[in-house]
């Protein structure tokens, strides 16, 4: 049976490890609902954002990366970078990060939206690939809100042209719950792109709502968008949007 109400929990300007940390709580008290184990360590500072305390509600964490970060995939990850890799990445203050997620390297940094989404697709009737649908689909419908003409290929992601991306989809699959999500470029400055071959796509390069001539749009603005089209697809009928105010500081920190 599907949850009626989606979470919203907007960052804002934050580093790619407060929005990480996040993130993993909430993974972590999805797992343990399904498993009846014992409460996630997280699971007291959790409650204070739900009105409900199981099973945990779906939620897109919604932030926009300072300062900017190259994120590797979970193929990558088995095979780290060497040295010379790592400082063509690692330039005007950039982070770089192995994580779990599918797909290769991509960039989130400033005027790019990013939205990690935790839900347990089967309270949702998702497959994986229906999933993954999902999130192309949200991202599509919120650059139609704007008029920006975006469509699905055969590669991931949304895209404006046969060879310019607007939009990353990049996921984590765990025992049916998400995590990690989608980046959509708005005002994002688009050299980052240029010293990667993103998401391992040769050939294939990026855009963004500037670059198609859509000027003075905030980030919060499109992920207010975005988290309306991904209610929608895990059928929610209600939002409900909360601050980095409203977080406990103890969610934010990673794990050393």
């Amino acid at each position: 049976m599907s949850r009626t109400r989606l979470l919203h929990l907007h960052l804002g300007k934050t580093t790619y490890a407060s929005a990480a940390a996040l993130q993993k709580s909430l993974v972590s008290a999805h797992l343990s609902h399904k498993s009846q184990s014992a409460p996630a360590p997280s699971a007291a500072s959790l409650r204070t954002l739900t009105t409900t305390t199981e099973p945990p509600e779906p939620t897109v964490i919604t932030s926009e990366f300072h300062p900017p970060v190259y994120t590797l995939g979970r193929r990558e990850s088995r095979t780290p970078l060497t040295p010379e890799q790592e400082s063509h990445l690692r330039v005007r203050g950039s982070e770089l990060r192995y994580t779990p997620r599918g797909g290769l390297t991509t960039f989130h940094g400033p005027g790019q939206l990013t939205a990690y989404v935790v839900a347990d697709l089967r309270h949702h009737g998702l497959t994986p690939r229906c999933y993954v649908r999902a999130l192309e689909r949200a991202l599509v419908t919120t650059c139609a809100q704007w008029r920006i003409r975006a469509f699905t290929t055969e590669d991931t992601g949304a895209w404006t042209s046969e060879d310019r991306k607007i939009g990353s989809v990049g996921v984590h699959m765990r025992r049916f719950v998400s995590s990690f999500g989608v980046g959509l470029n708005v005002s994002t400055d688009l050299w980052w792109f240029d010293r990667i071959v993103a998401c391992g796509l040769e050939g294939k390069g990026a855009t963004s709502f500037v670059r198609e001539g859509v000027v003075g749009v905030d980030v919060e603005e499109v992920g207010d968008r975005f988290v309306k089209a991904m209610a929608e697809s895990l059928g929610c009928d209600t939002i409900e949007k909360k601050s980095r105010e409203d977080i406990p500081p103890d969610l934010l920190m990673m794990e050393e």
